[in-house]
């Protein structure tokens, strides 16, 4: 590993105090769960985190860019290598007429919230979407009939290699749940977000009723990752879990919502085991009762291929 690797992230980002060593992910993931990051790295702008992945690929040392750790399980053992916290100092918004420019850090609420403030509608669907505008980008997130690929007129991203791209909303080919970003490695640093002039009132009124919708119908009283499948074509994921019996089932601190079946939650003691043997556990019943295959939508970080593989059948993940 080492050492020298450590010294060089110190060097790039100006000190220890950005560069932490075996720091815990349970403390920067919604899900609460998760072993510790070899070393963990806060970069504040675009030449300090080319620097940084950088280092990491000439020392053969594997690096993963995180946000706010909303949409990610971390396995107990946690991380052997660098992750890359892009939240908390990669941030800021700037607006120009009913254009917002959203660096990759800033929380997609925030985001929303300023939008409305300035009367521009559009982003009431991301009110209530817990990740930052990268980690959004790289998933095409979406909610309550909206979606990212609604509203992004281009972004700026990061090869990994190092070299910077802008691409235009087409050229990023966001999906359900996929975008080129997910498809080629990239690293979004900036969006470029289009929305409407709108009624202020009107704007923070739909945003009100969208969250009482959230409210009443997630388990947001939980830690949890959000919803864990995606949509099986033709069917919900939730009612699938639900008709199968699932409502409640519960696999050490780990259960299966009985608000929502969709969501997995951590009851307070949950271990990533226990997620990854709930999710097992469902996929194989869903399989079992109805023939749907239930696809994750929670990405994993530091699970082997043998961990991972009865939650993720044939699949491998990092």
């Amino acid at each position: 590993m080492g050492q020298d690797l450590y010294e060089i992230l110190c060097e790039i980002h100006g000190g220890p105090e950005r560069v932490l060593r075996e720091e815990p992910m349970s403390a920067h993931t919604t899900f609460r769960i998760g072993g510790p990051a070899e070393i963990f790295c806060l970069p504040s702008d675009e030449s300090m985190l080319a620097a940084a992945v950088a280092a990491c690929r000439r020392a053969g040392k594997p690096c993963y860019i995180l946000g706010n750790g909303s949409n990610i399980l971390v396995s107990d053992e946690g991380y052997r290598g660098v992750v890359i916290q892009l939240f908390r100092n990669f941030d800021g918004i700037r607006i120009q007429g009913n254009r917002l420019s959203v660096r990759a850090g800033e929380l997609l609420i925030r985001a929303a919230h300023q939008a409305a403030r300035e009367g521009l509608t559009g982003m009431e669907f991301a009110s209530g979407i817990p990740g930052t505008v990268g980690g959004a980008l790289v998933m095409n997130a979406g909610a309550y009939g909206g979606e990212m690929k609604d509203i992004v007129r281009e972004a700026l991203v990061m090869k990994p290699e190092g070299e910077l791209l802008r691409l235009s909303g087409e050229e990023l080919e966001l999906g359900y749940r996929t975008s080129v970003i997910a498809r080629k490695g990239y690293v979004v640093l900036e969006a470029v977000l289009e929305l409407s002039q709108g009624n202020p009132e009107a704007i923070q009124a739909r945003m009100q009723e969208l969250k009482e919708a959230r409210t009443g119908k997630q388990p947001l009283e939980y830690a949890s990752a959000g919803s864990t499948f995606k949509r099986p074509q033709g069917y919900f994921a939730g009612k699938l879990i639900m008709d199968a019996g699932l409502r409640g089932y519960q696999v050490g601190g780990a259960q299966v919502s009985e608000k929502h079946c969709g969501f997995v939650i951590n009851r307070g003691d949950a271990t990533a085991a226990d997620v990854m043997a709930l999710i097992a556990h469902v996929r194989f019943e869903v399989k079992r009762r109805f023939g749907v295959e239930l696809e994750m939508e929670v990405k994993t970080l530091g699970f082997s291929y043998e961990e991972g593989k009865s939650a993720f059948g044939s699949e491998r993940k990092a």
